[in-house]
């Protein structure tokens, strides 16, 4: 019998240099982090600030099997969210801080909306936006002209809580790193609910702030500013940014706005804040950075994949892309700090 002659190559193994790690790490991140999500609907924060239990007494609590129940736990346990002394779990100092509706510092509110659209963390949903380069929350709509209509209140209110989630915590850290002393008048521009106003009046007594938004904005940023006392310290004002003239400031600030919008939006809007600010009044943009040359950090290429998701034309940008644009439009000694965690702030001040 003859053999055949055309045999397959043998094909040859190489040993990586690499452990594969990254990729691992990247892989098993899409089920692990989702999980915060389950538990923060699930309601397991709350009651294990309540008093510590044990994984029997979670499991009857939250309708659970105990296999599904040590499942959520180890994960939260992980993640640094929850310990387990003696048999009992109990929330790490952190969840206290960020994972309650009552803390002062809630995260919760964004976790309400990343669960109120689904999309925005799908790979359905993250890859139809790469592809069309086109956002898809509210199906597509500007999520300004969204909230600026009446009949959408709840929406509004939604997305302004899950803000004043995310900011609050960064809105008391940026003010400690200016001298703000000789600064008499803040415009928060399209400055939602507020938080920003609320850190920087906390610090700094002798600043004065308005809120510019749009009408149903501005009625659920009074409810923040009075929940904290500065009725007196903070106003609001409807404005559109694009196209009604600014009130007299020495201060103009932008937090996660200049994101929203492609360099030419963002060229107007930092021209208009030139030539209406006094002279010597100060610009500050506040948002995560990328570095230089845009390959990181990871945190800031992740806030630009949500910019993909939810604004046409938003990303981040560099601290050197944003500098270089203030020094384009006159703006003099400008710098880039960070601020907190992933924040950092661009600021620079009109000529005399």
């Amino acid at each position: 019998m003859t053999q055949p002659t055309n045999k397959a190559p043998i094909r040859k193994l190489n040993k990586p240099q690499t452990d594969g790690k990254k990729v691992w790490d990247a892989y098993l991140a899409l089920f692990c982090y989702p999980i915060l999500l389950v538990a923060h609907e699930l309601k397991l924060f709350p009651l294990l600030a309540e008093i510590p239990r044990t994984l029997q007494e979670i499991s009857q609590s939250l309708n659970l099997e105990p296999r599904a129940a040590g499942t959520l736990l180890s994960v939260c346990a992980s993640m640094d969210f929850t310990q387990l002394k003696d048999g009992y779990y109990s929330l790490t100092t952190v969840a206290y801080e960020y994972l309650l509706e009552t803390s002062s510092t809630s995260f919760c509110g964004i976790l309400d909306s990343v669960i109120a659209n689904p999309d925005s963390f799908s790979y359905a949903g993250i890859k139809k936006a790469i592809l069309t380069d086109a956002p898809i929350a509210y199906e597509g709509d500007s999520i300004y002209k969204v909230h600026e209509q009446e009949d959408k209140e709840q929406v509004t209110r939604t997305f302004a809580k899950a803000m004043h989630s995310g900011s609050i915590r960064p809105a008391l850290a940026w003010p400690e790193t200016l001298d703000l002393s000789r600064n008499k008048y803040m415009l928060d521009i399209a400055g939602g609910s507020g938080a920003h106003s609320i850190g920087a009046t906390l610090k700094w007594s002798n600043l004065k702030a308005t809120i510019l938004d749009f009408a149903s904005v501005c009625k659920i940023a009074q409810e923040y500013i009075a929940e904290y006392g500065l009725l007196e310290q903070i106003s609001t004002e409807v404005c559109d940014m694009w196209n009604d003239p600014f009130p007299s400031a020495d201060l103009h600030f932008y937090s996660l706005i200049y994101h929203n919008y492609n360099l030419e939006k963002n060229r107007f809007l930092t021209k208009k804040s030139f030539d209406s600010l006094e002279p010597s009044g100060r610009i500050i943009i506040h948002q995560p950075l990328f570095n230089d040359h845009r390959t990181g950090p990871l945190a800031t290429s992740a806030f630009n994949v949500i910019m993909q998701i939810w604004c046409a034309g938003g990303q981040e940008y560099s601290g050197l892309e944003l500098s270089t644009m203030l020094a384009e439009i006159g703006f003099i000694d400008i710098e880039v700090k960070p601020t907190f965690a992933y924040w950092s702030i661009v600021t620079g001040r009109k000529p005399k």
